[in-house]
């Protein structure tokens, strides 16, 4: 049967041939129907302009920065303090960029420009504060309302912003310009951002709602649970199995889950508010879970010398809101936040809309996106090992989460990650720190094994909480 099938399909396309030779000799190549190709059409990605001026400047821009710095060779600022603008500072005078301006009161908010001589506070925002293109000092009017933010652009014809993108354009530019003015960006935007949120707000440690006087379990073998789990990437069932079979120790796999999901909330308060020490640079990403059978995000950063996670965010979206909460995560764990504090990401521009929402209330730091797989750029070569560092991460974590299906709800799922991140900082020795855990407890030296330095964990952390709750 099988060979007549493929004798009569083979016939079948023999006949085919044949009949569109003849019609191609009749009718012509017009009269066969044309395949459509797929067209690549070109889209105009996310650009993240720096931030404007907050308040009317006190007169308009009067300089040119390239003619000044040409006429008086004017070099760069040769740095030697800690006290930096922000990277994103321009002259609203001149337009000269950030490597011409100098801190001019200490570092309390002025600034001023070595090319013009001017002096402006950038940083002074409010609510009903009106907004100020930085090149050319014309107010900026509302263009769009979004859900998250409001867009705001510069509509003067003459700004230099939009006279440099016309000029950087060649003939095949233009030509696509005058046809699809739409796929370039050649006016200065800014984006106003609705979300409630104050950055720096660190919550007390909360008592969680579980405890575990309900397990009909000894101590030793919830210990045994979370190592076999945890540290070893075992899946519900195979620790299940392990338990009985090693043990002799019965209980089922959904009791380990449940296991799972009441110490979590335990040890939480002490991953999220333990006094961390940590370095000036630290390294984001993001990765891929499942739950419920929906794909979410988990919004990892790392501290690149300590080898201390300091945000594991669970998101449903991956939008500039959760690059807000992600980078809050880091900021409060900082004791005071570094002049020269930098955040390695990828090419995302959410992370840049984050970095303008934190400047905006006054908290500055600079981000570095190295940007797809080869060093295309100065800043992709000199940061692409700060990036791998984090990718190094996100495949530790996947080990933990390959032999999960996904995760049936988003409790279970932080619960999860929750417990990954306690076990990578407390727990888990590191070949970079000479096969030392990255936060060293001494209250874990005189466990004897790893289910009892388990336990000694759950009691710092509940420690943690009573001594916040009576301080």
């Amino acid at each position: 049967m099988r060979e007549i099938i493929v004798l009569l399909l083979a016939v079948i396309e023999y006949q085919k041939n044949i009949i569109t030779y003849l019609c191609i000799l009749l009718f012509g190549k017009s009269a066969m129907p044309q395949v459509e190709k797929p067209i690549d059409k070109a889209y105009l990605k996310l650009q993240v302009d720096p931030l404007p001026i907050f308040g009317k400047p006190e007169t308009q821009k009067i300089y040119d920065c390239e003619i000044l710095i040409a006429e008086k060779g004017i070099k760069p600022i040769n740095r030697r303090g800690s006290s930096l603008p922000p990277p994103d500072t321009v002259c609203p005078y001149c337009g000269a960029s950030h490597l011409y301006i100098y801190n001019n009161n200490g570092g309390k908010g002025q600034f001023k420009c070595k090319v013009c001589s001017s002096t402006f506070f950038p940083f002074v925002p409010s609510k009903d504060t009106d907004l100020y293109c930085p090149y050319c000092g014309s107010k900026l009017l509302l263009y769009k309302k979004r859900k998250s933010f409001d867009v705001y652009r510069c509509y003067n014809k003459a700004c230099d912003y939009r006279n440099q993108k016309l000029l950087s354009m060649g003939k095949a530019q233009r030509k696509l310009y005058e046809s699809s003015p739409h796929l370039f960006k050649l006016r200065y935007a800014y984006r106003k951002f609705h979300i409630d949120f104050m950055p720096l707000s660190k919550d007390s440690p909360v008592s969680s709602p579980y405890g575990l006087d309900k397990i009909n379990a000894s101590p030793h073998v919830l210990g045994l649970v979370l190592t076999y789990h945890i540290n070893y990437s075992l899946s519900l069932r195979k620790t299940a199995a392990i338990m009985f079979d090693v043990h002799n120790v019965k209980i089922s796999h959904q009791t380990i889950a449940n296991y799972v999901n009441a110490v979590a909330p335990i040890v939480k308060p002490l991953v999220d508010h333990h006094p961390y020490e940590l370095s000036d640079s630290h390294c984001g990403d993001e990765t891929y879970i499942k739950i419920g059978g929906v794909w979410h995000y988990i919004f990892f950063f790392f501290d690149a010398a300590k080898k201390i996670i300091t945000s594991y965010r669970v998101q449903a979206k991956r939008d500039y809101a959760s690059a807000v909460y992600a980078i809050n995560d880091v900021l409060v764990k900082l004791r005071d936040i570094p002049k020269n504090l930098n955040l390695i990401t990828d090419g995302n521009p959410i992370y840049l809309l984050a970095q303008h929402f934190f400047a905006g209330h006054g908290i500055n730091f600079d981000v570095k996106q190295v940007v797809g797989l080869t060093n295309d750029d100065p800043v992709s070569k000199e940061y692409r090992p700060l990036k791998q560092i984090i990718e190094r991460l996100n495949r530790t974590f996947k080990g933990n989460y390959k032999h999960t299906n996904g995760y049936g709800s988003g409790t279970g799922a932080v619960a999860a990650v929750t417990m990954f991140v306690a076990y990578f900082n407390f727990l888990r020795p590191h070949s970079k720190l000479e096969g030392n855990v990255p936060v060293v407890l001494p209250e874990l030296s005189t466990a004897p094994n790893m289910p009892a330095k388990w336990l000694k964990l759950i009691h710092l952390s509940q420690n943690l909480v009573l001594q916040y709750s009576t301080g």
